[in-house]
């Protein structure tokens, strides 16, 4: 049996509110599935890669994850081709985010998804997080125990700076908003570091 581990930046303040663009993103590993493997991202090795979009959603197999998820999946190719990584997160299990990742409806394989059942990763960038909601249940009628994010995504440039951040909440925004306008972010990046 595996233990997965989040491991925040050890002095790293918790902020009481979203994270917002110019400060320094707080470093993690959590555990991620891509294509069906289960590994560790690890957000300093990715930004190594070019500028990262996390975001942060509520459940697996909920509508607007799925909508989302299927999204930025439709978008994945436009996103390598601004040199963009990106890494969804839930308070999901691994084991439900392998299934979700995969499937073709969703993620399709083309982006990993991380797990961070104890919400401390989201603590660290100022994500709300709802305790599990009585009643809730995935669209294959599965009741959903873990707590939820609200609907959140960070543009982090490769030195590590968020660039952007933006709610469903606070912007009164979609999920397939949170793509589009993330996408244009990471264009507009690879734009001025192009010559």
């Amino acid at each position: 049996m595996v233990a997965w581990v989040a491991f925040p930046a050890l002095a790293a303040p918790m902020p009481k509110t979203m994270l917002e663009p110019g400060v320094t993103a707080p470093d993690f590993t959590l555990p991620a599935t891509l294509a069906g493997h289960d590994y560790t991202f690890a957000l300093k090795q990715a930004l190594a890669k070019g500028p990262v979009v996390l975001y942060f959603f509520p459940a697996a197999y909920t509508s607007g994850c799925d909508l989302e998820a299927h999204t930025f999946s439709t978008h994945a190719a436009q996103f390598a081709k601004a040199g963009a990584s990106i890494l969804g997160v839930s308070e999901n299990s691994i084991a439900m985010l392998n299934k979700f990742e995969i499937d073709p409806n969703f993620c399709a394989g083309k982006f990993p998804i991380a797990s961070d059942p104890s919400g401390s990763i989201g603590a660290l960038y100022g994500v709300k997080l709802y305790p599990p909601q009585k009643g809730a249940k995935t669209i294959h009628g599965q009741t959903i125990t873990h707590g939820f994010f609200a609907r959140t995504t960070f543009v982090i440039a490769p030195d590590g700076k968020v660039v952007a951040s933006m709610s469903s909440e606070k912007d009164g925004i979609s999920p397939i908003q949170h793509v589009t306008r993330s996408l244009a972010i990471v264009q507009r990046l690879h734009e001025h570091k192009t010559p």
